[in-house]
């Protein structure tokens, strides 16, 4: 077998062992992981029901009537606004229904159908935001708008095995939903995703295709489970890897469901 087709069939089978570990989508943005079982990815959209719901700052020009990308500082973020980690949020989609946990308080359950339903749930996240808010927040939602920090509708991934590798390098375990990865996948050699980029991969019967790394933030430092900055993954991916990009953005170019434990198929470059 010549070396070229050896190559060829040890990254086949590399890849072959990469599989989906978790989902996730964060409804509301700056809020809580709700994990998934499996979601049906649409071409050129986002993850269904991901950042689908934000907190606009009081001196935000968000219109909800004319919905149009901004950045995330004009909302409410881990960035910039770290106690929203510490604000548990479950959506039934269903019922339109938010209900949030906020320290100290019994479980509030707002309708975000409604605008007063919504001005009561950005009372309640206001709260949470404290002194940082910038005027009087609003929670916000247009229909089919997604509140992500790319101006783009794709889909974020993680690779688990740069997370350890990340964790080696920094001396302490880092909470994977520390990064907000819509896809957590296992296999991977560790940095194998930032090779990626212009590949297509098939996971599940959807097609997604690599388009980007991402440029990390302050974020990564709030403790999903604490609400503190604890520790500053940025300054860690700088000092030892010389940037500050872990996991990839993709978009989704064939509709299909994806589900964990699905495997990830690596084409190569059209």
């Amino acid at each position: 077998m010549g070396r070229a087709l050896i190559a060829l069939k040890a990254e086949a089978e590399e890849v072959a062992a990469v599989r989906v570990e978790a989902l996730y989508r964060y409804p509301v943005k700056g809020l809580t992981a709700e994990t998934l079982g499996e979601a049906l990815l649409s071409a050129g959209e986002a993850m269904p029901g991901d950042r689908v719901f934000a907190l606009a700052h009081g001196d935000a020009s968000f219109d909800e009537g004319a919905p149009a990308w901004l950045h995330k500082c004009h909302f409410g973020c881990l960035m910039a606004n770290p106690g929203l980690a510490a604000v548990h949020a479950s959506w039934d989609e269903r019922r339109g229904v938010l209900l949030l946990r906020l320290p100290g308080e019994p479980p509030f359950a707002g309708d975000t159908a409604t605008v007063e339903g919504r001005a009561a749930i950005g009372e309640r996240l206001a709260a949470a935001v404290g002194p940082e808010a910038r005027g009087r927040p609003r929670f916000v939602h247009a229909a089919g708008h997604h509140f992500a920090d790319h101006p783009d509708r794709l889909i974020s991934l993680l690779n688990l095995a740069s997370l350890a590798s990340l964790e080696r390098a920094m001396g302490r375990a880092l909470d994977p939903l520390r990064f907000r990865a819509n896809l957590h996948v296992s296999g991977a050699a560790p940095w194998a995703e930032q090779g990626w980029i212009g590949r297509l991969i098939e996971v599940g019967r959807a097609s997604l295709r690599v388009v980007e790394t991402i440029e990390r933030c302050a974020a990564t430092g709030v403790n999903p489970m604490t609400a503190e900055r604890d520790c500053d993954p940025v300054a860690g991916l700088r000092a030892t890897f010389g940037h500050a990009e872990f996991g990839v953005y993709a978009r989704v170019e064939r509709s299909g469901r994806v589900a964990v434990g699905d495997a990830l198929i690596l084409r190569e470059e059209e």
